[in-house]
């Protein structure tokens, strides 16, 4: 049993991502202050550093571990206990691996409180194209995304699609030199929203997919069709199924499955893996399978389909 409950707040992104920025930003923040102290653990040094007088106004400690192998649980504590913070904040190399942080235990007290992924929209598709692998492991935990120099030729929902479809439930926002930028997504969706079946193409699935696990409240009660593959789970009851498409998020072997439940009286007659084209109206309800409340699709017309051409949904 521990006393003391420190937050610990992991930030990464690639090189030049901004991470020091947001992290130097953040602590000088009024909302952001504490009494007690802060430990700041630098694990990659860029361009832009921190002015270790300053933090000592904001009652912040500056610790660097430069070598992957002397990030251990062992460090992490002879810090605690050389400082005895507070507040833990880590600025984390983008070339170690976050799925190793999350697998090491904490030291005594620290609990996981955030976790920030920081983006350079004008980088984002040079690394995808040569690290996508990195990014995916970065931000598969992460409960905030924030892609900052945003500028408008800059393909955002294409962006918000890539960290979607590996982390639904990460937090997207995105950032001009001016700040947070709002209604960046009006008039992008590719089908008729006001028809009275929205028509998804085989292209479009993806995009619909992710759009309506943001904005479910603008597709309750219509009709939406597309075509989708088998997926029956015993996680849901007779008359359920979920009809969707294979996803890829990183390289051949990083694929899912992405789909939402359809109700139908049909469902136990379909052939696990086989195509159908599905007309549904949507609702929102609570499902066993989402834990929550979330989109079911009360299927009205289900039928035989051919395999589209390109059967896997890309995210880039």
């Amino acid at each position: 049993m521990f006393d003391r409950d420190v937050p610990v707040y992991l930030i990464t992104g690639f090189l030049e991502s901004g991470k020091t920025q947001f992290l130097d930003f953040t602590i000088h923040q009024k909302y952001f202050q504490i009494p007690e102290k802060t430990l700041l653990i630098l694990c990659e040094e860029g361009e832009e550093e921190y002015d270790e007088d300053d933090l000592k106004k904001y009652n912040t400690v500056m610790e660097i571990i430069e070598e992957p192998e002397d990030f251990t649980v062992d460090t992490l504590r002879m810090l605690d206990k050389k400082h005895k913070p507070e507040r833990v904040l880590i600025e984390f190399n983008p070339l170690w691996s976050t799925d190793k942080f999350y697998d090491m235990a904490l030291p005594g007290g620290w609990d996981m409180a955030q976790h920030i992924v920081t983006v350079d929209a004008s980088t984002f598709q040079i690394y995808m194209n040569n690290m996508k692998s990195l990014f995916v492991e970065m931000i598969r935990g992460a409960d905030m995304v924030i892609f900052n120099r945003c500028q408008p030729e800059n393909p955002l929902a294409n962006f918000r699609r890539s960290v979607k479809v590996v982390n639904a439930g990460a937090e997207v926002l995105f950032e001009d030199e001016e700040g947070e930028i709002e209604d960046i997504f009006q008039d992008e969706m590719p089908y008729d929203m006001d028809a009275d079946i929205i028509e998804i193409e085989d292209i479009d699935f993806g995009i619909w997919y992710v759009d309506m696990m943001d904005n479910l409240q603008d597709y309750v009660g219509k009709t939406v069709r597309f075509k989708g593959q088998v997926l029956k789970s015993r996680d849901l009851n007779a008359g359920f199924f979920v009809p969707g498409r294979m996803a890829m998020t990183c390289c051949a072997d990083d694929t899912q499955f992405i789909g939402y439940v359809c109700k139908n009286p049909d469902s136990k007659r379909l052939r696990m893996g086989s195509w159908v084209q599905v007309t549904a109206e949507v609702r929102e309800e609570y499902l066993e399978v989402y834990h929550d409340k979330g989109p079911v699709l009360y299927g009205k017309e289900i039928v035989p389909a051919e395999k589209p051409e390109q059967e896997l949904v890309y995210f880039t």
